[in-house]
C-alpha cells in the first residue's frame, strides 16, 4: 500500500429515509491525493479493500493538479479504496511482443501467471479464464450464488467470475443453454464480450456509426464471421481494441492467446479512459 484506504459511500436520503446506493450503471471517479513524497511512477494500481481483507484491482491512473498527484480511481460499485504497488514481469514475456502489455496487466493484478511463476503468453485461453480477465479488467466484485448455467457448478474457481459477466450482459451461453467454461474461446467470442464490455466503459458511445460490412470487408476472412458476432467484432475493430492476425487475416475461428488477452484489455481500458 502507498495511500491509506480511503471508504466512498453514496447514500440517498428521501422523507427519513437512507439508503446506500452500492451500485451504478456508468463508471463513477474517485480521486485520492497521493501522500507527499510517494513516488508516482511507483504505483501500479488502485484497489478495492474488500471486507474480508482481500483486494482487487480497480482501473486506476495518476494524475497532477498543481504540483500534487493524485489517483483517479473508476468503480461501478462503493467500497474502501487504496493504492499499490505491485510490479510484475514475467521472464518467458521478456522478448515477447505483447511483453508491455503482459507486465503491466500483471502488475495490475488482472492477469496471473501460472503456478511455475511464468505466464506462457502463447497458451490458448478458455472461455472461464476469459470471463474472470475481464470481470478484475473492468474492477467489478465476483457474485456468489447459484449459476445461470448447468456446466457452471458452485464449486468450480470460476462461478463468481461468470455469474458477474452473465449479470452484466457480458456473455451468452451456447444454444444447449450451456456456458463450455473449459473450451478455449475463439476470437470473435472474445471479441463480442469486449464489445459488450466497452458499453459498460462507455467507449462504445464515441464510435462512428460504420456498418459492419464496411468495417469487415478490409480483411480477406471476412466471410469467416459468424452472423451473429459481426457486429460486436466491427465495433472492436473501430474502437481499436482488437488487431487482426498478419496481413490482413482476422481469424475470427482462431482461438486467443493469453498475450492477446493482455493486449485487449489494456487497450479497452486505455481507449475507455479508465487507465
Amino acid at each position: 500500500l502507498v495511500a491509506p484506504s480511503v471508504e466512498f459511500k453514496v447514500t440517498g436520503v428521501y422523507e427519513g429515509m437512507t439508503v446506500e446506493v452500492t451500485t451504478f450503471n456508468a463508471y463513477v471517479e474517485r480521486t485520492i491525493k497521493l501522500p507527499e513524497g510517494v513516488d508516482p511512477h511507483r504505483i501500479t494500481t488502485g484497489v478495492v479493500v474488500d471486507p474480508d481483507g482481500t483486494v482487487r484491482h480497480v482501473p486506476t491512473r495518476i494524475s497532477v493538479v498543481d504540483g500534487s498527484y493524485y489517483a483517479t480511481i473508476n468503480s461501478l460499485t462503493n467500497s474502501a479504496y487504496s493504492v499499490v504497488w505491485h510490479p510484475l514481469e514475467f521472464a518467458d514475456a521478456a522478448d515477447h511482443w505483447a511483453k508491455e502489455s503482459v507486465n503491466d496487466m500483471g502488475s495490475r493484478m488482472v492477469v496471473e501467471g501460472e503456478d511455475d511463476g511464468l505466464f506462457h503468453p502463447d497458451r490458448n485461453v478458455t472461455r472461464a479464464e476469459f470471463a474472470a480477465i475481464v470481470i478484475r479488467g473492468l474492477g467489478l466484485p465476483q457474485q456468489a450464488g447459484a449459476s445461470s448455467f448447468p456446466d457452471v457448478l458452485a464449486a468450480d474457481w470460476f462461478t463468481g467470475a461468470v455469474n458477474t459477466a452473465y449479470a452484466y450482459g457480458l456473455i451468452d451461453g451456447m444454444d444447449d443453454g450451456s456456458y463450455r467454461p473449459n473450451d478455449n474461446i475463439t476470437r470473435e467470442q472474445a471479441m463480442t464480450i469486449v464489445a459488450r464490455a466497452s458499453e459498460i466503459t462507455g467507449l462504445a458511445k464515441t464510435l462512428s456509426e460504420r456498418s459492419a460490412m464496411e468495417t469487415l470487408s478490409a480483411f480477406a476472412d471476412a466471410s469467416a464471421v459468424s452472423g451473429w458476432a459481426a457486429s460486436s467484432v466491427s465495433a472492436a475493430l473501430q474502437a481499436d481494441i482488437v488487431n487482426g492476425r498478419g496481413d490482413a487475416e482476422l481469424a475470427p475461428q482462431a482461438f486467443m492467446t493469453r498475450a492477446e488477452v493482455a493486449a485487449v484489455i489494456q487497450r479497452l481500458l486505455q481507449r475507455s479512459g479508465l487507465i
